[in-house]
Order: C-alpha cells, then sequence, then structure tokens
C-alpha cells in the first residue's frame, strides 16, 4: 500500500511539474510597439542654397528618406534622362522623392506644365498654389491625370490660402484628390489650431510640412520643431488619432544657409516624441 501511495504521489507531482514547465515564460520586455502609418521627410525647399548632392548627404546624416523634390534640383524642363539620372541619384542615397512642389501658377498652361513635369517625373502629387478662378481646371486635370494635389497654405501674407481652413473651403466640393498640403506653422502664424485643424481636415491632407513658430502672429519665425509654441506631442497624438499616411515632411526655413544643425535637432526631436509617446 505504502509503495501504491509512493507512485500515485510521485505521478501526481510529474503531472504538475509537466504542467508547470508548460506554462510560458513571463517576459519583463515591453511589447513591440506598432509602426507609425505617416513618414518622416524633407520638403526641397529646406535645401534652397544647396545643390543636390550637398541636399542629400544632409539627409543621409539625419536618416531621412523621403524628398519633396523643388524645381531647383530638378528643373521644369528637365529632358527624361535628366529625370532618370536624377532618381538614380536619389536612390544611391537611399531617397525617394514622393511629390514635386510647391509649384506656383498664373494660368491655365502654367497648370498644364506642372502636371506634365509631375507625369514626367514619376510621382502622383503635385504641392501647387493656384488662383481661386483656376481651380475647376486644377480639378479637370486631375481627373485626367489621376495626379493628386495638395494646395499649400502660406500664413497670413497670403491673400490666396492663409491657413487650412481657407484652403477647405475651396477644396470641399471638388474632387477628393485635390487637397491640402498642411504647412502648420504657417497656419499657426496666422492664428489658428494646427492640431485641431490637422483632426478636422485629415480626410482631405494629403502632405504636411513640418515645423514649428515663435508666435502665432505674422512675426512669427520658424523654429526647432521642439522649441516653438506648437505643442508637437499633441500634433504627433492626433496624427495617430486620424490615422495619417502621408509624409510629414520637415520645412526648416531657420538658419537656410547652415540648416543642418537644426535639421539634425528637429529630426531628433520629432523622432523622440514618436518613441516616446
Amino acid at each position: 500500500m505504502n509503495s501504491r501511495r509512493t507512485f500515485v504521489k510521485k505521478g501526481i507531482a510529474g503531472l504538475m511539474a509537466g504542467s508547470i514547465a508548460s506554462l510560458p515564460e513571463k517576459s519583463n520586455a515591453a511589447p513591440a510597439k506598432k509602426e507609425d502609418t505617416f513618414k518622416l521627410g524633407i520638403a526641397g525647399y529646406s535645401f534652397v542654397h544647396f545643390k543636390l548632392d550637398e541636399a542629400l548627404e544632409m539627409m543621409k546624416k539625419t536618416d531621412v528618406h523621403y524628398l519633396c523634390i523643388k524645381d531647383f534640383h530638378l528643373p521644369y524642363n528637365s529632358t527624361a534622362e535628366q529625370i532618370t539620372a536624377f532618381h538614380q541619384k536619389l536612390k544611391d542615397a537611399g531617397v525617394t522623392g514622393y511629390a514635386v512642389g510647391p509649384i506656383y501658377t498664373k494660368t491655365h498652361q502654367d497648370i498644364d506644365n506642372a502636371f506634365d513635369y509631375a507625369k514626367r517625373v514619376g510621382v502622383d502629387m503635385i504641392v501647387g498654389i493656384p488662383n481661386h478662378e483656376d481651380l475647376k481646371y486644377v480639378e479637370q486635370k486631375v481627373k485626367e491625370t489621376n495626379i493628386r494635389y495638395a494646395i499649400h497654405n502660406h500664413g497670413p501674407e497670403d491673400k490666396l490660402y492663409p491657413n487650412a481652413t481657407s484652403v477647405y473651403n475651396y477644396v470641399k466640393d471638388l474632387d477628393p484628390r485635390v487637397g491640402l498640403c498642411f504647412d502648420m506653422g504657417h497656419n499657426r502664424r496666422d492664428n489658428q489650431d494646427s492640431v485641431a485643424d490637422l483632426g478636422k481636415y485629415s480626410k482631405r491632407i494629403f502632405d504636411i510640412h513640418l515645423k514649428n513658430v515663435t508666435e502665432a502672429t505674422k512675426d512669427g519665425k520658424t523654429c526647432e520643431l521642439g522649441r516653438g509654441i506648437i505643442d508637437i506631442p499633441a500634433f504627433v497624438k492626433m496624427l495617430r488619432k486620424v490615422k495619417y499616411t502621408g509624409s510629414c515632411s520637415l520645412e526648416y526655413e531657420k538658419d537656410m544657409k547652415e540648416p543642418l544643425a537644426g535639421i539634425a535637432e528637429s529630426v531628433g526631436y520629432f523622432r523622440g516624441v514618436c518613441q516616446a509617446s
């Protein structure tokens, strides 16, 4: 009897040990962070004083891989061979050109030229500033080409599109491929709430010019991303809330002849905010 009891006890002990062994090990590791749907880029205007090779070197140093293409790096009259060489240079640097602009237009011919340029460059979006009376023609070109058109707001000095609301009111009844390039800094300089406006107009925001400013007036200046009056953590939170899928392209307009330090600080700050929140 004693031997039987011993056998049963050993069997139970073995079953318990097996059950414990089969339990998953407790991990102290934090759960994997979900990757954001938006990407960080740089607006080409940030490099207005630099040749393409110099601009790409700064992008390499700051580990940024998306560029909104400006015509001083790829002229409007570029040949097919020049466009191919341009893209190869970007590819070699690990950079993708995702849009062209901003492009100002005054006539229908200007608009035709802009769409032709975008088509030849091989991008699906134009950042533009058209006259109000030409918006229906822009819509027509969008329908013909399936190239999206994002209207850029430029703050209180801009009589056409000072803020996001002014753009939205003009495009809301147009084809949904006509929308906004939301310059959050200029929007704030016009005393608008850039975080709230991102939430309001997100469905028509195709591109964002990421920047901060010193004050909510026409005298506000662009500054390093973490040093201005726009709440960047709140802005990132809103990007996630609305599930924004486009580019947030840093447009750095301070110290434009020596921008690398400010670009690096701004890129690092934005990434830090994204990682911490």
